[in-house]
């Protein structure tokens, strides 16, 4: 293993440049779609625009740690990641084509890690605090417990250590990241003739909404993030079709206030 501490340093404008830009967007994006989905809404609810506050209060909580935790944990480690390789990346691997092959390669991962936490119940423990919430919008997007946030960075560091991915490039990533997972997590509603072509490619609502359906044997299906072939490739779509009146949660599990939600994965099961 050897530092490509030049190598990172050459990149700093580079990355510096984008990480403000990326705040921006993806904050812009989320209120878009905090507005739009309760504008025009899939899912008819008695909610209101901020009804369902007790709820926002939770998923924003937990937003709030693990924003926290990124700055002072995820984004260093990923920094000092980038800055070592093994020897797996090849020369042409770079530049824009680079660029487009990390996007897929994370994303392959992030699907494997996905199903991992759904297979492996120590996994699960954290990641099921995702899964208890009962209704999905863009907040839902943003709701994880810090516990498999720092899981999740430290199994990519090892993939990001393997391949020699740019610190850059991971930047880019986590950008496209937060676009699909506020898009597929919203309850806008889309018209079929958008949806149904836009599902060949990336995960939509109508895809994920199944994911969260309160039944087990959806919520142990469609693992997409930001492609939805994956899911085709290796078995694992669901042949649900999403109804706005589905259930959304965990099967035989009410959901817990914001203590029980950061002290669920501990407790004895």
């Amino acid at each position: 293993m050897r530092g490509r501490s030049g190598h990172i340093s050459s990149m700093d404008a580079l990355t510096e440049a984008i990480l403000p830009y990326k705040s921006i967007a993806v904050a812009v994006w989320f209120a878009l779609f905090f507005v739009a989905e309760r504008a025009y809404p899939a899912a008819i609810t008695n909610r209101g625009w901020f009804g369902d506050w007790p709820r926002l209060l939770r998923n924003g909580g937990l937003f709030a740690a693990n924003s926290g935790l990124s700055l002072l944990v995820i984004l260093p480690l990923s920094l000092w990641a980038a800055g070592f390789e093994v020897g797996l990346r090849p020369a042409w691997w770079s530049g824009w084509a680079g660029l487009g092959l990390d996007l897929l390669l994370l994303d392959f991962w992030i699907y494997w890690w996905h199903r991992a936490n759904h297979a492996v119940p120590l996994f699960w423990r954290f990641h099921e605090v995702h899964h208890l919430d009962r209704f999905l919008d863009a907040t839902s997007a943003v709701r994880f417990h810090f516990g498999e946030v720092l899981l999740s960075a430290s199994v990519r560091a090892c993939v990001i250590i393997a391949f020699g991915i740019p610190f850059t490039n991971i930047v880019v990533f986590e950008g496209v990241l937060l676009f699909s997972v506020i898009f597929h997590h919203s309850n806008l509603r889309l018209a079929r003739w958008v949806e149904k072509p836009a599902s060949l490619l990336i995960i939509t609502p109508g895809i994920h909404w199944v994911h969260h359906h309160a039944v087990r044997a959806d919520t142990d299906s469609n693992y997409g993030t930001l492609f939805s072939f994956w899911d085709r490739l290796f078995g694992s779509m669901s042949p649900t079709k999403r109804t706005l009146d589905m259930e959304i949660g965990t099967e035989n599990r009410p959901e817990p206030s914001f203590l029980g939600l950061l002290l669920s994965p501990f407790r004895q099961r």
